[in-house]
């Protein structure tokens, strides 16, 4: 049995429905491949579903980060707190504004971004945070919602992992003041090539988001630029295959629910042999990626990779670490969690067209490991 960690096969099922979709579009009197009604469609099926007041897709989640930042206005002089321990986008699109990124470290159990630590760099140049959701686990919004408001802060919500994901009944991507998705093809609500969206309950805001991700344009007088913009505009072939499979989105998220709950209890009595699984519960959890914390991972990722079975190593180098970041690094600073974190994670395959079978021989192989 081969099991990759990265299916070649992960639309295989929707083959007909993205050919449909292209023949669609492509055949429609209206000739319109960018921003037109399936766009306008897919944003007010998410408004339905998040309860948000605006969803402005745009052209891929780092996009949506970008525009998020630049709508709140940071710029040269600013800083904002971001995850030692996460994708490169939380910090690029800050530095690329000309703001400076500030790295938290992060618990060492979640790998989400620590309050405490968040809290201890707020300076008199923070202008707002961003925690982002990892793996399988929703940052702590509560706790970091309350140092943003003691700081007066502006909270931006990298959920690009977690669409669908609920913490105290409150959907990711409803915590910011903007929060984010990504469509990127391995995400939860992943897509056939790029996309993502900004989510805000502020008028003003998700005008100037709007705008941004079209040249600086407000949508109606063309070639009048308000604000110098970028090019993030979502495809419309896009738009209307998402809007074909989010009927069955909550069915595939079930699905990966339902295989982290069976990893957790195979993987429970592994704890004193050096093995962590992600916190168990359906609250606050993704599970976009199921990834372990081992210490001897080595062993274990070539002991799988014997049996078939793909595995992947996220972030093993943390940002502050990164030649691309060394100018923000502050110098003498330490992120041990993160470090650790990079050292010790290996996530296994969790997609939700994996059958029983597959899943089990996954779990077994990981417990034999360890016999």
């Amino acid at each position: 049995m081969t099991i990759p960690f990265f299916p070649p096969d992960l639309f295989a099922a929707d083959r007909d429905t993205l050919l449909d979709c292209l023949y669609e579009v492509g055949t429609d009197p209206e000739q319109k491949f960018i921003l037109g009604r399936r766009t306008a469609e897919l944003e007010q099926a998410l408004r339905e579903i998040t309860g948000a007041a605006d969803v402005i897709a745009c052209g891929s989640g780092t996009g949506a980060l970008t525009l998020a930042v630049h709508a709140l206005r940071i710029g040269p002089g600013d800083e904002v707190i971001v995850p030692a321990f996460c994708c490169q986008p939380v910090a690029s699109t800050v530095a690329n504004l000309g703001a400076t990124p500030v790295f938290a470290d992060v618990d060492p159990w979640t790998m989400v971004m620590d309050p405490e630590d968040t809290e201890r760099l707020v300076s008199e140049r923070t202008r707002a945070i961003m925690p982002a959701h990892v793996f399988s686990v929703m940052a702590d919004m509560p706790k970091l919602n309350s140092v943003a408001r003691r700081h007066g802060l502006a909270v931006i919500e990298d959920a690009a992992v977690a669409q669908g994901a609920v913490l105290d009944g409150v959907p990711a991507g409803r915590w910011g003041d903007p929060g984010v998705f990504s469509f990127f093809q391995v995400k939860a609500f992943g897509t056939a090539g790029e996309g993502g969206v900004v989510l805000t309950d502020k008028p003003d805001l998700a005008r100037a988001v709007r705008m941004l991700r079209n040249h600086g344009q407000d949508g109606t007088h063309r070639f009048l630029h308000h604000r110098i913009g970028y090019n993030s505009r979502f495809d419309e072939v896009i738009a209307a295959f998402q809007l074909k499979r989010l009927p069955g989105f909550a069915d595939r998220l079930e699905r990966r629910a339902r295989i982290a709950e069976y990893y957790g209890e195979r993987f429970a009595p592994l704890r004193d042999r050096g093995v962590q699984a992600p916190p168990s519960g359906r609250n606050g959890r993704c599970y976009y990626v199921y990834s372990l914390l081992v210490d001897r991972r080595e062993d274990l990722r070539a002991y799988l990779s014997e049996r078939g079975v793909g595995t992947h190593v996220y972030y093993p180098v943390p940002l502050p670490r990164q030649p691309a970041f060394a100018a923000h690094a502050t110098a003498g600073r330490t992120w041990p969690n993160a470090e650790r974190a990079g050292l010790r994670n290996l996530a296994i395959p969790i997609w939700p067209h994996l059958t029983d079978a597959q899943v089990e021989f996954i779990a077994s192989s990981v417990c034999e490991f360890f016999e």
